[in-house]
């Protein structure tokens, strides 16, 4: 970074005030837990910060990447220049169903953007309301749920979601809007890099706690059965209509294959798993390999379900699945 963009950052940084803070690795905010830093992180606690945060940050053309759970993120060595945004404790939180108004579903719930998808699930389930069993399986936030489209074992964000709330740090511009502002589609949405989603409405309807409960079970136990742990951001590439990715780059002959400090999962080959303190370069070279080799194999160009963040080259392309957001 120049002495120039040193400064620009230092002077922002200022303006922002304690909230914000100069080159924090974002590694530790991920689900891969490798990345380099970025030129500002600023934590905004709850919704009183925000307008604050966007006075300082009206009208400048500063990148801006807002980060969930970090479980579909990976950040370049390098690390990102720009303000990677990070949501706090009053953005967690779950409201369950009352009654609906007249022309709305019968019962909804709300909840803040930090709040993670499995917390949400499990509190839904508990108390016997069906439809959102399917989160306990995404490992995300429900802001970064909203941004893409998160989905899983049959459902998804754009079969449930009925409105949610949202800010842009950069421009005069929110308010609550229906899910046709976002026009959905497969692992993608409408949302700009500096808009922020704050909170959501979820459609439900009445259940039995125990038979919700053990939905979610089934749903744990499959993912333990047929998914690996460790440092991964779950599924790397979006499957193709007709054949789901993890079976092209397996067919290519890739499952197993190592690159420096990453390597195609054993267990599930459309997951690619870092070595604690490797690189997350490795992972973007490996993340490029295989498309190569299933594009060269299968003739199929896979397009990247994880965000790219800080890489040189930009995050679109036909191997990357369309601008920065958060998870």
């Amino acid at each position: 970074m120049t002495g120039t963009a040193q400064d620009h950052f230092d002077a922002l940084a200022t303006a922002l005030g304690p909230r914000a803070t100069r080159h924090v690795p974002l590694g530790p905010f991920t689900t891969y837990g490798v990345g380099g830093p970025a030129a500002i992180l600023l934590e905004i606690d709850g919704p009183d910060d925000l307008p604050a945060v966007r006075a300082v940050l009206a009208g400048r053309d500063v990148p801006v990447c807002v980060i969930g759970r970090g479980s579909n993120l990976l950040v370049a060595d390098a690390g990102f220049a720009g303000i990677a945004v990070h949501l706090g404790r009053g953005f967690n939180w779950v409201r369950l169903p009352t009654p609906g108004t007249a022309g709305s579903p019968s019962f909804v719930v709300r909840a803040g953007a930090s709040t993670p998808l499995p917390v949400l699930a499990r509190q839904a389930a508990e108390a016997g309301w069906s439809g959102l069993t399917w989160a306990v399986g995404v490992p995300g936030s429900v802001g970064g749920a909203v941004r893409m489209n998160a989905g899983g074992h049959g459902a998804d964000m754009a079969g449930c979601l009925l409105r949610y709330t949202w800010v842009d740090l950069r421009r005069d511009a929110g308010g609550t809007d229906d899910v046709s502002r976002l026009a959905y589609g497969y692992r993608s949405s409408s949302v700009g890099s500096a808009e922020v989603v704050l909170d959501a409405e979820l459609a439900v309807t009445p259940g039995d706690a125990a038979s919700e409960q053990a939905a979610l079970s089934s749903i744990v136990g499959w993912r333990r059965r047929h998914q690996p742990g460790g440092s991964n951001a779950g599924s790397v590439f979006t499957n193709p209509p007709d054949e789901p990715a993890g079976k092209l780059i397996e067919a290519a002959g890739l499952k197993g294959f190592v690159l420096g400090t990453a390597h195609v999962s054993e267990k599930h080959a459309n997951f690619i798993q870092a070595e604690k303190g490797g690189s997350a370069d490795d992972v973007r070279a490996l993340m490029e390999h295989v498309h190569r080799e299933v594009l060269t194999h299968c003739g199929v160009s896979l397009s990247a379900e994880v965000r790219l963040l800080g890489f040189e080259g930009g995050e679109t392309g036909a191997m990357v699945g369309g601008e920065v957001g958060a998870s």
